[in-house]
């Protein structure tokens, strides 16, 4: 009879298990905020780019463009987002960030800084370079794929 497959090591189960890390760090360090990190990446995102539209935003932030809606909806009951249609297609959605979702964002800057260093806290500063920079590298690898 052969063996099982060592899950333990592939490198899908270990990302999975850092992603399940990171999550449980996040909820703990903005448990006050009751928000997601892909919340957190919104409000983040269309800092910087004000009246992006859904679409394109979804992209920016590596999520689901058909689910990001609904994200996007509990932002806005929130009062953290505000969305429009496009005035040139109106099935185009446009969105920015509204006055009091720029300062919840911006007071949760030092909690999500907290969630990066205990998440890389096992590693060396060394590591946690080399770490980043393979990171990047692979998810680059697999960008026709998002």
């Amino acid at each position: 009879m052969s063996k099982s497959y060592n899950f333990g090591e592939a490198p899908g189960h270990q990302i999975r298990r850092a992603h399940q890390l990171s999550i449980a760090l996040f909820m703990d360090e903005t448990a006050g905020f009751d928000v997601t990190p892909v919340q957190f990446a919104i409000l983040n995102a269309l800092m910087d780019d004000p009246g992006e539209d859904q679409v394109t935003l979804a992209g920016r932030v590596a999520f689901d463009a058909a689910t990001s809606g609904s994200v996007i909806g509990r932002l806005e009951a929130k009062g953290w987002v505000r969305r429009e249609a496009d005035p040139a297609d109106k099935r185009r959605k446009l969105l920015w960030v509204t006055p009091e979702g720029e300062k919840v964002a911006l007071q949760m800057k030092r909690a999500v800084s907290r969630v990066q260093s205990r998440l890389l806290g096992p590693l060396s500063v060394a590591e946690r370079k080399q770490f980043g920079a393979l990171l990047g590298k692979l998810i680059a690898g697999h960008e026709d794929m998002a």
